[in-house]
């Protein structure tokens, strides 16, 4: 009885082995089969299998590591890291492709050195793009850099309109579109002047004639400032005396803004009321002057 089940059991596994998975392998190996020994090219039907497998495997591992970058970024944040994952995909399948070429038996090794010279050739050229690239991705992570910002950049003072990957777009105060390059908030010193908070302290700085009274001075500049519009009434305005300058007593109006981007604007009506209520109590802004001693050589006598 034993006997007879073990001859069963032992058909059965020959089936399964030889005829089952047998046939299997034959269906698998089905394919074109070029050349001979080492030089023998096989493109089969379980290699075609295992490249599908392999880009399934690796789209999926590739959206999971999205998913997991992204899980906590704003939609348009989310929408600007979608192309950097796009291009690390291409570059998945074309490793894919390459890893399928070795298993058919093709001698990949020229493709490669090719590939590496066109590689190399490639990072030299588009060095400061990569930069770019990556100084975009830096921003959208430690969001060191958020729409409606208001920085400087080499002088000039703008407001951030648009982040992208490889470019930031802000408009200047004359309503001028400048394109910064990412790489420049890497490797180069930006001010920005809302990091922290919307509101700026700012100043005008004005010089007194010799003899003026200071606290009369004091007085009017805090009164330029009080009733102007977009000064703020918290921190309060304060007066600095500065400096015994060459040519004046040196003074400065400190005083606080909620948006910087108009900062020119107030800063001139500031200038305005100081002239006028200097004017109104005979503190005079005096230019510099200098004393200018000319020494008349003596007469020499005729030999």
């Amino acid at each position: 009885m034993f006997q007879e089940a073990e001859n069963v059991t032992e058909k059965i596994e020959e089936v399964v082995t030889q005829d089952i998975w047998g046939a299997i392998k034959d269906f698998l190996e089905l394919g074109f089969h070029f050349g001979q020994g080492d030089k023998k090219i096989n493109i089969t039907i379980s290699l075609v299998l295992i490249v599908t497998i392999s880009f399934i495997i690796a789209s999926f591992l590739l959206k999971w590591i999205r998913v997991l970058f992204t899980r906590k970024m704003v939609e348009t944040d989310k929408l600007k890291f979608i192309s950097v994952f796009k291009f690390i995909k291409y570059i998945t399948y074309i490793v894919v492709v390459f890893a399928t070429l070795s298993l058919a038996g093709f001698n990949i090794t020229p493709f490669l050195a090719a590939s590496a010279a066109l590689l190399v050739g490639l990072g030299l050229a588009l060095q400061e793009l990569f930069q770019d690239v990556i100084g975009g991705i830096f921003i959208i992570i430690d969001k060191s850099l958020l729409v409606g910002d208001i920085i400087e950049v080499e002088g000039k003072v703008g407001r951030v309109i648009d982040i992208k990957l490889r470019t930031t777009r802000a408009i200047t105060r004359d309503d001028k579109i400048i394109i910064i390059p990412n790489h420049k908030f890497i490797t180069d010193l930006i001010y920005n002047y809302t990091q922290n908070h919307k509101s700026t302290r700012e100043l005008v700085r004005v010089g007194v004639a010799y003899g003026s009274d200071t606290e009369t001075v004091k007085q009017l500049l805090l009164k330029s400032v009080e009733k102007q519009t977009g000064v703020l009434k918290s921190p309060k305005p304060f007066v600095l005396f500065e400096d015994f300058g060459d040519s004046a007593l040196v003074f400065s109006i400190h005083f606080f803004i909620s948006d910087s981007f108009v900062d020119p604007k107030i800063k001139s009506e500031i200038r305005f009321k100081i002239d006028t209520l200097f004017r109104e109590n005979n503190i005079t802004i005096p230019f510099p002057q200098r004393d200018v001693h000319l020494f008349t050589p003596a007469t020499l006598p005729k030999e």
